[in-house]
């Protein structure tokens, strides 16, 4: 399975044209590299829905300090990269070992001199980056098969996601073995009748 189709759907009482994000949060809590919107949907009116896909597969860049960028690679659970410096200048190569857990992606910094930032994508967005990776250092990418969703505020996808947001959105949605499913927002209104927006999954298609 190299995918899961999920379909948000907007069954709630909002009046507000809430923001909804996902994001995917790290599996230590020593992690350093930020948390981005992966995902932020806009303008889904009551009753209206919004596709998207979930891919296994992600995608590497690397920046570095001249300004230049490479090209995403992609990238599996498991694998390493690193960036080095060839006749042509500063490239990023999938590196002949693996990352130092089967679950995790790595970025090495390989270069003689001058950091890097490290970025990851999921179905073409950006997942989560670390700005900062010295040489001789890495930037480690690990994620559960789960994504977290919630409402918030004047946020934007691609932006990183501060810590009052992230303490907020706890509402976490496992897709190991998922070929599909709806996500429902209900809740929410106004006055003494609303409600705490609540998040299930429905229409489950299992592998």
């Amino acid at each position: 399975m190299n995918s899961t189709k999920l379909n948000f759907i907007n069954r709630s009482n909002d009046t507000s044209n809430s923001r909804v994000v996902i994001f995917q949060k790290p599996t230590t809590t020593t992690f350093d590299e930020l948390t981005i919107a992966w995902k932020v949907i806009k303008n889904c009116g009551q009753g209206d829905y919004h596709p998207f896909l979930y891919e296994y597969g992600m995608q590497v860049t690397a920046g570095d300090s001249w300004g230049n960028f490479t090209q995403p690679l992609a990238a599996n659970p498991g694998d390493r990269f690193k960036m080095i410096k060839d006749n042509t200048g500063d490239v990023m190569r999938k590196a002949d070992e693996s990352a130092s857990t089967p679950s995790s992606v790595e970025v090495l910094n390989a270069l003689p001199k001058g950091s890097i930032s490290a970025n990851i994508y999921r179905s073409g967005q950006i997942l989560a980056q670390k700005k900062v990776v010295a040489p001789g250092q890495k930037a480690v990418f690990d994620f559960k098969p789960s994504i977290f969703i919630g409402v918030a505020s004047e946020i934007e996808q691609g932006q990183i996601i501060d810590s009052a947001v992230l303490s907020n959105i706890n509402k976490e949605i496992y897709l190991t073995g998922l070929i599909s499913a709806d996500i429902v927002m209900t809740g929410g209104g106004r006055g003494e009748s609303a409600t705490p927006f609540q998040f299930t999954l429905e229409n489950k298609v299992l592998a």
